[in-house]
């Protein structure tokens, strides 16, 4: 292996502690959870997965949202599935999420707020939310 010089070591520390601020959930604005089990997986939950870090990357939103996998999440017949989890919202589960949706979520659920009801598979009862 070739010796690294002060400025590569740098770089590489830059680079490492950008992925590690990726991965830490305070302060963030949402999070963004993909069920990446076998079902998600064989549905396209891989594709789902790079199109929601390559749009989050494009709006230089990288320090503000956090991107995690988990298994399966049980509804599998409406994989691939995300979960959005933002402060002062309700949780929110979206089902058949291809790289088309995950943009919306970003640009919609994220950026400015709005549920994008039509693709909603699973969130809180409303009587729930006023207690």
């Amino acid at each position: 292996m070739a010796k690294m010089s002060l400025e590569d070591l740098r770089k590489l520390r830059e680079q490492t502690q950008q992925q590690i601020k990726k991965r830490e959930t305070d302060d963030k604005i949402a999070q963004i959870v993909i069920g990446m089990g076998t079902c998600g997986i064989a549905a396209g939950a891989k594709d789902t997965l790079d199109a929601f870090v390559k749009e989050v990357d494009d709006k230089k939103m990288g320090g503000e949202v956090v991107i995690r996998q988990t298994g399966c999440m049980g509804l599998c017949q409406n994989e691939p599935t995300v979960e959005i989890i933002m402060p002062g919202m309700p949780s929110i589960i979206y089902g058949r999420v291809d790289a088309t949706v995950a943009k919306g979520i970003v640009e919609k659920h994220i950026m400015r707020k709005e549920l994008l009801d039509d693709l909603i598979i699973d969130r809180p009862a409303v009587d729930i939310l006023k207690k």
